[in-house]
């Protein structure tokens, strides 16, 4: 029996074997699961990351629905699940935030806010921002065919309406037709 006292080795393997190992996200990721998969779990030590990889791993980490009570701070500031000191508390005492403990923090905790910080300095284009930036640039991609029917040098006296001797400018819908001063009608 392996519950003999003094037998630590086992004679044989293990009886029931997984032939595939587990996926969490097997049929199809959930909102959860993806959210649980891209946390970054900083300010904690190396045995209470494990575990909470474990967790994510295995899909047994549950997300928390409101923020909890600090336990140095007694202020619900606790964000993250299965932590119970608050952010702040935990990078200013350099405790662990799940086990409370002084250990080496594997990610610390400010290198997360640095790394907003410089998404904010650059903000990224939104929907309709992009989209009518990106329509400015095909308008001013658009000019670069030239004089393609321009009867310049044909010998011709008549002014093209097309053509103008000043810089182009982007025409709005509303300036679409020519400058009534202009132009010159001959009989």
């Amino acid at each position: 029996m392996s519950s003999q006292k003094g037998n630590v080795s086992r004679s044989r393997g293990q009886k029931h074997q997984n032939a595939v190992a587990f996926k969490n996200d097997k049929y199809g990721a959930t909102v959860q699961v993806k959210k649980a998969k891209s946390k970054i779990h900083d300010g904690l030590c190396q045995r209470c990351k494990d575990v909470l990889e474990w967790k994510v791993k295995y899909n047994k980490y549950k997300t928390l629905t409101q923020p909890r009570k600090c336990v140095k701070c007694s202020q619900k500031t606790v964000k993250d699940a299965y932590h119970v000191i608050c952010k702040p508390c935990s990078l200013q005492l350099e405790l662990c935030a799940k086990c409370g403990k002084k250990e080496d923090i594997i990610i610390p905790i400010n290198s997360q806010t640095e790394d907003d910080k410089e998404e904010d300095v650059q903000p990224k284009k939104k929907g309709r921002e992009r989209r009518k930036e990106d329509l400015d640039d095909l308008d001013s991609d658009d000019d670069d065919f030239g004089d393609f029917g321009s009867d310049d040098d044909d010998g011709h006296d008549e002014e093209d309406f097309g053509s103008d001797p000043r810089p182009k400018k982007t025409q709005s819908k509303a300036t679409v037709l020519p400058e009534i001063s202009r132009v010159s009608v001959k009989d």
